[in-house]
């Protein structure tokens, strides 16, 4: 049984969300502020959370850069119409993805399912190796490591997926639709430029130097790839 934080200093919010994921086998746990979700983390196996940006005591955006100093479970975050800055802030700093107020219930479901599925299976499109290299870049897939020149990399796990998916196909170039679709498992619907915003994290997390990378490269006008055996 799959256990979802839910992150809201807002009761009513709280309840809404546990009647929309009611009709799914979670087991639901409440917070009411940052803190108390970073709290729970040490003392229970959570798999998602779904996190208000606006909260006292610690509000999401620090949450989730705390959670990802020691956590990788997806952070779906919570946020108001107009809160356009903290959604690319949440997403720069490690949130998996994000849900505008109000809500709507399918789309809750989805996202959640979604995520779950990633986090749990992070499953192939297709029959893939799980041990892959290109260059300084070792992915094993069985226990979701990355390591950089031998260094170990924590990956969200979008992120995650992104790469994987990149270096299962050196040197194809994915637009940023595709890779949403194939990396998100749902229609695109104009949310590509979430892809950018995750490029751009995973970049710093496995480039010497991001502005001149040795793997993952743009292809202007067209999308992403990562580079067959270039070792910089």
């Amino acid at each position: 049984m799959y256990k979802i934080l839910i992150c809201d200093d807002d009761a009513d919010i709280v309840a809404a969300l546990k009647i929309y994921l009611s009709s799914e086998d979670y087991q639901l746990l409440s917070a009411s502020n940052g803190q108390e979700a970073l709290d729970l983390m040490h003392r229970e196996s959570i798999h998602l959370i779904l996190m208000d940006v606006m909260m006292p005591q610690l509000d999401g955006i620090s949450a989730t850069a705390k959670l990802r100093e020691e956590f990788n479970v997806p952070i779906i975050l919570l946020t108001a119409k107009g809160e356009d800055s903290d959604k690319v802030l949440g997403l720069n700093i490690g949130a998996d993805d994000y849900i505008t107020k109000p809500f709507n219930p399918v789309e809750v479901l989805a996202r959640v399912r979604s995520q779950l599925r990633r986090y749990t299976n992070l499953g192939g499109m297709t029959r893939q190796p799980s041990h892959l290299v290109i260059g300084g870049i070792d992915m094993n897939d069985e226990n979701k490591t990355v390591t950089v020149d031998g260094e170990p990399v924590a990956l969200t796990p979008i992120e995650f997926n992104i790469l994987r998916l990149l270096l299962q196909n050196p040197g194809r170039v994915y637009s940023s639709k595709e890779i949403y679709e194939l990396v998100w498992n749902e229609p695109a619907y104009g949310s590509e430029s979430a892809v950018a915003v995750h490029i751009r994290h995973l970049r710093e997390k496995i480039e010497i130097t991001p502005s001149e990378p040795r793997y993952l490269k743009v292809v202007w006008g067209q999308g992403y790839k990562i580079e067959r055996g270039r070792e910089g």
